[in-house]
């Protein structure tokens, strides 16, 4: 019992002390914050209305009509670092027997809001409000489906591409060469 309690108290002074050694004392404090300053030039309030590259891969593409095309796949840049074309993956399933091709990101457009659907057709399941006692479903209407409010500000929720997909697929497929 007494080994017990004694590995506890060492353990304890051990978590206690290495708390005590990382502390800085404040004139450290002041020193190394007055020498970081002029290195944060750029305010992160000033990249707000931006979005986050990695987040526009894998965002879903639709077309005018509100039909699913396919997804991003990539992002292709010029030397600068400018986005000049997306990659968008069309048909397959899982990746597999996709369909790439490379369009001019002047003509993807980004949109904040989520897909509006306009009846049941295409709406995506919602599985029904179950009530309590009676056991029964709750209305199936062919009414509008509320949008969901925006969930982040650093990405979109979808992009859209005036194209069909039998028009994509009939487009040259992109490939990453070598040369």
């Amino acid at each position: 019992m007494l080994t017990k309690t004694a590995v506890a108290g060492l353990a304890a002074s051990a978590l206690l002390a290495s708390v005590a050694f990382a502390q800085q004392s404040p004139s450290a404090t002041t020193d190394s914050a007055k020498t970081a300053a002029p290195a944060a030039a750029t305010d992160t309030s000033s990249f707000k209305g931006t979005w986050r590259a990695s987040k526009l891969v894998g965002l879903n593409v639709y077309n005018d009509s509100n039909e699913s095309l396919g997804s991003i796949n990539d992002l292709l840049t010029d030397k600068s670092g400018d986005i000049k074309a997306a990659v968008i993956g069309v048909g397959g399933f899982l990746g597999v027997g996709e369909h790439l091709v490379a369009v001019p990101i002047d003509k993807v457009k980004f949109v904040d809001e989520p897909v509006a659907y306009t009846g049941t057709a295409g709406a995506p399941a919602t599985g029904g409000a179950r009530t309590g006692a009676g056991g029964g479903t709750g209305t199936t209407g062919a009414a509008t489906a509320p949008a969901a409010p925006k969930k982040n500000p650093w990405y979109p929720d979808h992009a859209v591409f005036s194209a069909t997909k039998d028009q994509l697929k009939a487009m040259p497929e992109f490939k990453y060469s070598t040369e």
